[in-house]
């Protein structure tokens, strides 16, 4: 059970495409019952779920919080060079208010339309332009400053949290805490938390939720066996 108050705030429903397993009703449904006051749907690339969300969010007594992980592309958005199905960092990014649900909507659309190549992409031109309203937070593991502390290059890192910082503002930029049991988590973790310090920001722990019941590890693990397009059999597939 989770204390009161306690909020998810990176959570993948059925529209994280083969990828996402947690049902939007189930998923109010449970935060309900484990009173938490609200809760954040979070997909990958996209806002197909927003409304739906919504919808059942409010008529459960939830708060609904409308965020998106987005890829980022490295460069320039319409550039296709180099573009690889690993040249993407994530990027969390929650609506405050109305202005930055509607400026999550012009990202998403200007992902499909101008950024799109193997994900859709925004990149940070984009990124500053529709900031406002925004809250944005280093992300997992796939983010852009957690891979250049797994790189070993804080000097790289610091800068990044800086760009981030210069558009968000320290109210608005978060540095996101997460432990799977992943190794990589552990190493890196008292960076992130010693980089917030120097920054002057807070930190949040999130859970990068797939999934609601562990029994459902075994539905979620044939998903991503579909996605990666691996069998069961193969032992060094992706796995959770």
């Amino acid at each position: 059970m989770s204390s009161p108050g306690f909020v998810h705030l990176h959570v993948h429903t059925h529209y994280s495409l083969l990828d996402g397993l947690t049902r939007i009703e189930a998923l109010v449904q449970r935060a309900k019952e484990f009173q938490m006051p609200a809760v954040a749907m979070t997909d990958h690339g996209n806002l197909f779920g927003a409304v739906e969300f919504h919808v059942a969010a409010c008529k459960a007594g939830v708060k609904p919080i409308i965020g998106l992980e987005a890829y980022l592309a490295r460069g320039d958005r319409r550039s296709r060079e180099g573009a690889d199905a690993k040249s993407s960092f994530h990027l969390l990014l929650l609506a405050m208010n109305l202005k930055g649900y509607q400026n999550l909507i012009r990202l998403a659309t200007l992902a499909y339309l101008e950024g799109f190549y193997r994900k859709p992409r925004i990149d940070k031109a984009i990124l500053r332009e529709y900031s406002e309203g925004l809250i944005c937070t280093s992300t997992c593991l796939s983010g852009e400053i957690p891979r250049a502390l797994l790189n070993r290059d804080r000097k790289a890192a610091d800068e990044l949290a800086a760009s981030y910082l210069d558009i968000f503002g320290p109210d608005r930029f978060f540095i996101e805490l997460q432990d799977h049991g992943l190794e990589a988590q552990r190493t890196i973790n008292p960076e992130l938390v010693d980089m917030a310090k120097h920054l002057g920001v807070a930190t949040i722990a999130t859970n990068d939720v797939h999934y609601l019941e562990s029994d459902d590890v075994e539905a979620h693990d044939v998903l991503c066996c579909i996605n990666t397009g691996k069998l069961l059999a193969n032992e060094d597939r992706f796995r959770f």
